[in-house]
């Protein structure tokens, strides 16, 4: 399990990975999120992070984003970054039925990495600007978005702008969420100890007499 990253003055840095073939767009999503500009061409090949400071739910938030290249390979650099990660999103193009297949393969290697974990994770459907040429119905990117784990699904346009911020910070909340459930396990033994140690005392004998109950017995 990952630990809490460190705090930015006063800002929780949340540790986001986006993985997914190459050409579906992740480089422009992330580029128009902290960049507020639509990336035209990005080499699929190149690996860069991005850190973007912002407020989620009116709290500060400092996200560090891993943009990785579209491949599938299982490398030493790509496990590194996979264990150091908090949260995931998952993206495909909705023109391109195979980039949407293929999330199933980046999931396996998520497993592989974290295993024994659940990851808080996002399916995105990139380029919803192009309709026309659209692959993958709403109704199937849900149900891929259950199937992983997830459950949170967006169709996005890096070209229009759309639904960006509300996938990254879609993602934080995913984080914070699943960082509360993990301290509510870890800390329901103790509560539950608790409340055991406070019955066995309140059944004591002494506890009994010393407020004055007096027991009478019968012949």
């Amino acid at each position: 399990m990952s630990a809490q990253a460190p705090t930015s003055k006063g800002r929780r840095k949340y540790k986001v990975v986006i993985l997914g073939d190459g050409g579906v767009g992740k480089s422009a999503l992330v580029i128009q999120f902290v960049c507020h500009r639509f990336l035209e061409y990005h080499d699929p090949t190149i690996e860069d992070s991005y850190e973007q400071q912002c407020r989620i739910d009116d709290e500060p938030a400092h996200l560090d984003i891993l943009d990785t290249a579209g491949q599938t390979e299982f490398t030493a650099m790509r496990e590194q970054y996979m264990r150091n990660g908090e949260g995931f999103i998952l993206c495909f193009s909705l023109t391109d039925r195979r980039s949407f297949d293929e999330l199933i393969t980046y999931k396996h290697l998520i497993n592989r990495v974290r295993a024994g974990e659940e990851m808080p994770i996002i399916v995105v459907g990139n380029k919803c600007d192009l309709e026309q040429k659209r692959q993958v119905k709403y109704e199937e990117g849900l149900t891929l978005a259950r199937q992983l784990g997830g459950g949170k699904y967006y169709e996005t346009s890096a070209y229009l702008r759309k639904c960006v911020d509300e996938v990254f910070h879609g993602i934080v909340r995913e984080i914070k969420a699943k960082e509360k459930e993990r301290q509510e396990l870890s800390q329901s033994p103790q509560k539950k100890q608790g409340r055991v140690r406070k019955l066995l005392t309140t059944l004591q004998p002494s506890h009994l007499f010393k407020k004055g109950v007096h027991f009478k017995h019968k012949n």
